[in-house]
């Protein structure tokens, strides 16, 4: 992927979409006095991480090389379990009543925006080598 025309406007748009973002999900504790919703922030931050570890741990091995697959593999699915629990989180705080309906859409809405800002920053701004010529 290039990056865009104007990688300043891109990261203007990217910063809006995250302070909005964190916004929403701050407007879901502060708005209805129940701060368990800023516990989706915490799998915001403890989501790279996995993927971050095994990477280190698996060295610059040769990309096509079966020896190091199992180590990222595991970081991808460790990740997607943080991914998925900051879904779940407000939506079974929401469900077992510890928060009210609108703190579980404003928390989720937030997540989504959130979510899709760093698939935003990914797609302008990080290139993949994938071995082509």
């Amino acid at each position: 992927m290039a990056v865009p025309s104007n990688p300043m406007a891109a990261i203007i748009a990217l910063a809006f979409s995250l302070s909005v973002g964190i916004l929403l999900v701050v407007l879901s504790s502060a708005l209805f006095n129940n701060w368990l919703p800023l516990l989706v922030v915490l799998t915001y931050i403890l989501a790279p991480l996995p993927n971050w570890i095994c990477k280190r741990l698996a060295g610059n091995s040769d990309y096509y090389s079966d020896d190091n697959n199992g180590i990222l593999e595991t970081g991808y699915f460790l990740t997607s379990v943080f991914v998925v629990s900051g879904f779940g989180l407000p939506l079974t705080l929401a469900h077992s009543g510890l928060i009210t309906t609108m703190a579980m859409y404003l928390s989720l809405s937030g997540g989504l925006l959130i979510y899709f800002t760093i698939l935003g920053y990914l797609k302008f701004f990080v290139t993949v080598d994938d071995g082509a010529f």
